[in-house]
């Protein structure tokens, strides 16, 4: 129990990166792993993740997620993983409506702290942004706009 609470201590909301820093495919897969696991709602897995490092596509996201001053940091990080929504099964749809809760998107926000734990423990710097311009992402990234 004291690793995880030493991992969850160190972990903590990176905004400086260093540039050029290159991340492993086999480490951003087991980032990812990670967060394929995570729990969900009747494991309803309401998630698709998209990992970028590709040097343009990142340097244009990069650019949609900053605006007014916000996550100017982006720029530098070596890899992005985007989280998509996508359906989840009805046991969670239904759990939905008769509790009146989102539960899919507090999965996406459990996959996405279990992102930042991995990487953590990986060695790796993360922040999750919230602030975005999710039509220009989706446009980036060929993600349908209904997600």
């Amino acid at each position: 129990m004291s690793d995880f609470l030493e991992l969850v201590n160190a972990r903590q909301s990176d905004r400086a990166y260093e540039p050029g820093r290159k991340i492993e495919r086999e480490v951003l897969e087991r980032i990812v792993e990670a967060a394929r696991l995570a729990p969900s709602a009747c494991n309803g897995q309401p998630w698709h993740f998209t990992v970028i490092t590709e040097d343009a596509l990142l340097k244009d996201v990069a650019a949609a997620t900053a605006s007014l001053g916000m996550n100017k940091f982006a720029k530098d990080a070596s890899a992005l993983v985007l989280i998509t929504h996508e359906s989840t099964n009805i046991t969670s749809r239904l759990g939905c409506g008769i509790k009146d809760k989102d539960f899919p998107m507090m999965d996406l926000g459990i996959a996405a702290s279990y992102i930042t734990l991995a990487a953590e423990d990986e060695g790796i710097g993360s922040c999750i942004l919230g602030w975005f311009d999710e039509k220009r992402i989706k446009e980036l990234v060929s993600i349908p706009q209904n997600k």
